[in-house]
């Protein structure tokens, strides 16, 4: 065979040395150094001159058009499905992983939300079918209060008789209401309706607002806390569940391929940038409680698995040497050679 050139023999001695610091107990601290040194250099620059705006926006959109579509996110969703379904390999009580204190402050802060809920309740007023539904809630509400007092009246000698009077008028009332609901309102039901809509709003908002509706929020809390942590398969079947989340699924893919969307990413990420565009990697970091020590200390776990897998195959040293050998085979090498 032909003696190597003086080139090759370079190439072969670089690729062994880069070898060595890839491979066995020198690979952690290359790998730690390389992160370090990284982190230095870029640690002087801040994110606007170190990530083009333009770009960042493209892979966002990029992203959300074609990710959520992908065959690994069907699979994670799948997975995630499964996990839920069976519930985890030992039960616990839920009240051990959410603080009662947390759920306290959250539901304060939810029931202090009723007057944005009651000018969303009364934008239905515009929907003459919510009228519809809930003139005939109403409608039937007072039927079972009806009903109700009059089996409780049966049942002391002499008010049956006098309730089933007004109990029967009622009745035929409700009944009419409830039967010919459509032509009652029908031109009129921009005054019924809205009537029956704006009173079950108001049911709703004062019930929110009753101070015994927290404690009672809290009271079932409790109950729930109690209880085992297990999977939701013990109410509802694996199939069910999968029609649900795959309904889900795919509004989201069709939602975030919307062009509106993109637009809308486009906006986070311009503010994300004017929050944030001023800082060095290093200071986003500290923005994010990361340390920076615990970030290398990440990838030094992480690489052995990674580089030992390609070392395995053969994978390591044949991407090296395709790294390498183009500068060893170039016109400037050769004549530096001679």
């Amino acid at each position: 065979m032909p003696t190597p050139t003086l080139a090759q023999q370079l190439l072969d001695a670089q690729v062994r040395f880069h070898l060595d610091r890839l491979t066995g107990e020198d690979l952690g601290p290359t790998v730690a150094t390389i992160a370090d040194s990284l982190l230095d250099a870029a640690g002087t620059h801040q994110l606007a001159d170190l990530v083009d705006l333009e770009a960042v926006k493209d892979i966002v959109t990029r992203s959300l058009a074609s990710v959520p579509s992908s065959a690994a996110v069907s699979a994670i969703v799948e997975l995630a499905v499964q996990v839920v379904h069976d519930g985890p390999d030992q039960a616990y009580p839920l009240g051990d992983v959410v603080d009662r204190d947390q759920v306290e402050a959250l539901l304060d802060e939810l029931l202090a939300l009723s007057p944005v809920l009651e000018r969303g309740l009364e934008r239905l007023t515009a929907s003459p079918l919510v009228g519809t539904t809930a003139s005939r809630f109403m409608g039937r509400v007072v039927a079972e209060v009806l009903q109700a007092n009059k089996a409780v009246a049966d049942k002391v000698p002499g008010l049956g008789s006098l309730m089933s009077f007004g109990t029967s008028a009622a009745s035929k009332m409700v009944g009419a209401a409830d039967k010919q609901l459509e032509g009652l309102i029908g031109d009129t039901v921009g005054k019924g309706g809205t009537f029956a809509v704006r009173r079950l709003n108001r049911i709703i908002i004062e019930t929110l607002q009753d101070p015994t509706t927290r404690e009672a929020v809290l009271q079932v809390w409790d109950l729930v806390a109690q209880e085992p942590v297990s999977g939701l398969g013990e109410h509802v079947s694996t199939d069910e569940m999968s029609g649900v989340v795959d309904a889900v699924h795919d509004l989201a893919i069709s939602t975030l391929a919307h062009e509106r969307v993109a637009r809308l990413s486009d906006a986070v990420v311009e503010a994300f940038f004017e929050r944030f565009g001023g800082y060095t990697p290093t200071e986003l970091l500290a923005e994010l409680d990361l340390e920076r020590a615990d970030l290398v200390a990440d990838l030094v776990r992480i690489a052995p698995g990674v580089v030992g897998a390609l070392e395995e195959s053969g994978d390591l040293e044949r991407l090296l040497r395709e790294q390498v050998a183009p500068f060893y085979d170039s016109p400037e090498v050769a004549a530096l050679l001679g």
